[in-house]
């Protein structure tokens, strides 16, 4: 039987790839864009897993395809996405006879749980004021401003709105950021990057 062919996907911000319990169909190469993973307790309370970009592989996904399992979190476009989709029977055949893909792979394995290891430390050993500073000054853009709500903010630390939208009003009061709707400008990054750097 013929292997289903390698597709080139097009997808815009917003779409949904996978959801828990959907069964992996195959592999996904990022091109160009990310995709946002991330898991939501019965809560509704929701944390961002890590991002996949351009020479990053999704955990979820492997370990789906590897143990033939089903989905556990999210996946959603977050940028507009250009992705390589290489079907499950391929992505085996490719793991089993092609040493360089299958070195490409594991390396890119190898690197997502070291970012694990770091949100498991950011979780388990950061103080709170430390992690919220680290996230604004990674989604922050050139311009040191990102758009972004509270809502989203608190799933990227793993916490909830109401403790999120209390720290920032602190940090504005201080003088560290500026709020707007929707916005947040970082007006003394250098004071941010030293409370980043906090462990306590």
């Amino acid at each position: 039987m013929t292997p289903a062919p390698v597709q080139t996907m097009h997808c815009p911000p917003g779409q949904v790839l996978f959801r828990p319990e959907d069964e992996c169909r195959g592999f996904l190469v990022v091109r160009r864009g990310a995709i946002r993973v991330s898991l939501t307790a019965p809560n509704g309370r929701e944390i961002v897993l890590y991002r996949v970009r351009p020479g990053e592989v999704c955990l979820q996904t492997f370990s789906c395809l590897v143990e033939g399992s089903a989905y556990s979190a999210e996946g959603v476009v977050e940028t507009d996405l250009e992705a390589e989709f290489i079907p499950q029977a391929e992505f085996h055949r490719r793991v089993a006879e092609d040493a360089a893909f299958r070195n490409t792979v594991f390396a890119a394995v190898a690197h997502r749980f070291a970012d694990f290891e770091h949100l498991v430390e950011d979780l388990a050993l950061t103080g709170f004021s430390a992690r919220l500073a680290r996230a604004l000054l990674r989604l922050a853009g050139a311009d040191n401003s990102l758009q972004i709500t509270h809502d989203a903010l608190a799933g990227e630390i793993g916490t909830g709105r109401a403790v999120v939208s209390r720290a920032l009003g602190r940090f504005a009061r201080e003088g560290l950021i500026r709020l707007a709707r929707g916005r947040i400008e970082l007006a003394e990054p250098e004071r941010l990057r030293r409370i980043a750097d906090d462990q306590a």
